[in-house]
């Protein structure tokens, strides 16, 4: 990446500021999340701020951000400045990455393919989420050679993960993520008190939809084939109407097939019904790793015997995460448990971290605290919702300026420079 990265971005909006242009997202994160949720739902904006319970591991994420501070060391030649990583033996030019999220049509018409232009545009892998609105092969039509990764949630079908697997192969992922940490639900209040989850109106379901072995199921030909009869019938209402019209208006397909065939409902339906696999265990991942030479990456690990054993198990790399603070009220904070996941795996894969990050000198004290990289979430949904790719590139582009000017107002003219002496921890 450019050695002035961050002063050209600088420069960028104090010229717009002169010719009478303020920028087209906000850039501070808190304002930048207000704005959004002008334009979304309230249906939208639950789901993707919300998190679990009192939102008690939200706030803590970002407690342990603002606990760690960043002590600059002066005088150093800092002229030049080099922000690339090398990840699973490529070069990229930061250690930034756009972590997956689902159900982007509830944010902006284009979803997940405005978020792919913008990560190619800006060369930032984005890992491709298995709740997506847009199939994963239409998102890397879109991105050329730039990196893409596929995340993977483990149904009960292991011939749908075998199929998931396979197609994101053939799409250019360079890595498969496995989310451990949401094989439930988490108790979420803000969608509770609404009474609504997007998928019961077939949204952020594409990658099943565009599969030819959840297609095979609904029609009773596949191997682990449904009835169809999963799930209680909706009352016929206004809202159950609205919901079976959106199912319809997203299934592939003539309006009328799509009537007759009764498939748009089955296909809510076996999503429910297949969506994740509880039972999950370690031994689950020997499967995995036969169907594919792909770096497997775990992601939601927090406890430093998991990392260990994860390693001992052959994964490729881990991903520190409490997913966003979504999943268990009062769990510990990412950038807490990062030290001693770092520790347990001592450098044998790569250790990245999500959740809470929401700047560049999040990104820069992640990696001071011992991550080879790290994922950001929210703040691109968020600049999706103001400007669709554009938004998004916007926010990719203030978060790699503020971690290049942080990097090199702290002393550290490239990432390995970094290491964790320039960090204060405060308790």
């Amino acid at each position: 990446m450019s050695d002035s990265v961050g002063p050209e971005r600088e420069r960028e909006i104090f010229l717009d500021g002169i010719a009478g242009r303020t920028p087209l997202v906000p850039i501070d994160a808190a304002r930048l999340e207000e704005k959004a949720r002008g334009v979304m739902s309230a249906n939208a904006f639950a789901y993707v701020a919300g998190g679990a319970g009192a939102e008690r591991t939200m706030a803590d994420n970002r407690a342990a951000f603002d606990r760690c501070r960043i002590v600059p060391r002066v005088l150093r030649d800092v002229s030049t400045r080099d922000t690339s990583i090398t990840l699973f033996g490529e070069r990229l030019p930061s250690p930034l990455l756009l972590a997956p999220i689902g159900v982007l049509e509830l944010v902006h018409r284009d979803a997940d393919l405005a978020v792919a232009r913008a990560a190619a545009a800006e060369r930032v892998p984005m890992i491709f989420s298995n709740q997506a609105s847009v199939p994963m092969e239409e998102c890397a039509a879109v991105m050329g050679t730039s990196p893409r990764w596929f995340q993977l949630y483990w149904s009960k079908s292991d011939d749908l993960v075998r199929s998931f697997v396979a197609r994101a192969e053939r799409c250019g992922c360079s890595a498969i993520v496995l989310t451990l940490d949401t094989t439930m639900l988490g108790w979420r209040p803000r969608d509770l008190d609404l009474g609504y989850l997007p998928f019961l109106e077939g949204k952020g379901i594409a990658q099943y939809t565009s599969d030819p072995v959840f297609i095979e199921g609904i029609r009773g030909r596949g191997s682990e084939s449904t009835s169809g009869n999963e799930g209680r019938a909706a009352r016929l209402t206004v809202a159950s109407l609205r919901a079976f019209a959106s199912m319809v208006r997203r299934y592939p397909g003539a309006l009328g097939e799509k009537l007759r065939s009764g498939e748009p409902r089955r296909a809510v339906q076996r999503f429910i019904a297949t969506y994740s696999r509880p039972s999950l265990t370690w031994d689950n991942l020997s499967f995995l790793r036969e169907l594919t030479k792909l770096p497997l990456v775990l992601k939601g690990v927090l406890h430093p015997d998991d990392a260990r054993e994860a390693v001992a198990r052959g994964m490729d790399g881990i991903i520190v995460s409490n997913h966003g603070g979504r999943q268990v009220d009062g769990a510990i904070a990412t950038l807490d448990a990062l030290p001693a996941v770092a520790d347990a795996v001592a450098g044998r894969v790569p250790v990245l971290l999500d959740s809470g990050v929401r700047g560049g000198s999040d990104v820069f004290k992640a990696l001071a605290s011992g991550a080879t990289a790290v994922c950001v979430g929210r703040p691109w949904v968020y600049g999706l919702a103001l400007g669709g790719e554009a938004g998004v590139r916007a926010v990719i582009r203030n978060v790699l300026a503020e971690f290049d000017l942080t990097m090199g107002l702290a002393g550290c003219a490239s990432v390995s420079a970094i290491g964790r002496a320039p960090l204060d921890v405060g308790r």
